[in-house]
């Protein structure tokens, strides 16, 4: 399964989001496309195109943020929101997905992340 992970810059993302994942079983079990993992800008719309599922850690708003989401609905691809507890999301959110995902800590946000691609792949 191709997951597309999107995030604000906002977020210390490689720290709390790339190198968990890439360093835990999910990266052995599934292919993760991260935007800002290389030095070379990648050409999100295409990768959502062909990715699986689109996950978005959704804890800080930002415009870049919301094109992919928007990109990822109007292709008809099942988007989940992953957020921190104790954060503001944004209301206008729920225009493109209706899944959202409480976490509390890097280890919770695996934990919820593994939890929903064992569903994903049995459907």
């Amino acid at each position: 399964m191709k997951i597309y992970f999107c995030h604000s810059k906002e977020l210390d993302f490689k720290r709390e989001l790339y190198l968990p994942i890439r360093e835990s079983e999910l990266n052995e079990k599934y292919e993760f496309i991260f935007p800002h993992e290389g030095e070379d800008a990648v050409n999100s719309r295409e990768i959502i195109k062909t990715s699986d599922v689109v996950f978005s850690e959704v804890s800080f708003p930002a415009t870049g943020l919301g094109i992919e989401l928007g990109w990822a609905s109007m292709l008809g691809k099942q988007i989940v929101c992953f957020y921190r507890s104790g954060s503001h999301v944004s209301g206008s959110l729920k225009f493109v997905s209706q899944e959202f995902v409480e976490y509390r800590d890097i280890e919770d946000l695996k934990k919820k992340i593994t939890e929903k691609l064992e569903f994903l792949s049995v459907q």
